[in-house]
């Protein structure tokens, strides 16, 4: 009896469950990061794994396509994992960078947004070309998917791409976002990566917050706000040019 009545009180409160659900993998993951690569490879990167990992696990169980959202108890999670809070969090995200910072690093810092949003999207439309992709949305979507796993959803749905392509685009700005992750303590002093300045570029350039936060707090944690400022810039700058500009651009190509 006792079981269910906490079993409705779940699905009735389904988002709050979420949130817990969701607050337990962050923790495990943070726990693994620290006990089993030593903050190496960030509690972020983790947890995303895991996410996909259960969400395809949730849908393979279930027969469904909304992954872990398609059983009662976590259905919340297809609202916590939807488009709604996902571009609350970008607005959420932007608002907390200001504008003035950025001009601190001048001309070279701004730049590097644009640069390395273009950079991304180029090397992802490749990439989706290489691979047989014809379709303009399918190759903007993956694309921008190469710039941060956050633009490419927000490219695919803007243009009207398949649920595949949009999973194609998040699969690769985790890759991403990992490699960037490990990468930048080994390069670090290669590249001159130690100063305020060289850590607003490389935010600008790579553009993956998640992966640029983690990368620096493995070099140097003073450097974190600086590379995750431009950081942020550029997943907004990504919003604006990957569905626009960068499409048409694609359409041209292969329209």
């Amino acid at each position: 009896m006792t079981s269910t009545i906490g079993y409705e009180i779940v699905i009735r409160n389904s988002l709050l469950a979420a949130f817990v659900f969701v607050a337990l993998v962050i923790w495990i993951s943070y726990f693994l990061s620290e006990k089993l690569t030593r903050g190496h490879l960030h509690g972020s990167a983790i947890a995303i794994a895991i996410g996909l990992l259960l969400a395809y696990l949730g849908g393979a169980a279930t027969g469904g396509d909304k992954g872990l959202a398609d059983f009662d108890m976590l259905a919340g999670g297809g609202v916590l994992g939807g488009a709604m809070f996902r571009d609350f969090a970008i607005v959420a995200t932007a608002f907390g960078a200001r504008l003035e910072d950025l001009r601190s690093a001048g001309f070279v810092g701004a730049s590097s947004v644009v640069i390395g949003v273009v950079l991304s999207f180029l090397t992802g439309a490749a990439v989706a070309v290489g691979f047989g992709y014809t379709d303009p949305v399918a190759i903007s979507t993956i694309g921008a998917g190469a710039a941060t796993y956050i633009v490419g959803p927000v490219t695919g749905a803007a243009l009207g791409a398949s649920s595949q392509i949009i999973a194609l685009s998040i699969a690769a700005g985790l890759v991403k976002s990992i490699l960037v992750m490990v990468g930048t303590p080994l390069l670090a002093r290669r590249i001159g990566l130690d100063n305020p300045q060289a850590a607003m570029i490389f935010g600008g350039l790579m553009g993956t917050t998640s992966g640029v936060a983690a990368g620096l707090a493995a070099t140097d944690p003073k450097l974190v706000p600086y590379g995750a400022m431009t950081a942020t810039f550029y997943t907004g700058v990504g919003c604006l040019l990957a569905p626009s500009v960068l499409f048409l651009a694609v359409r041209g190509l292969y329209g």
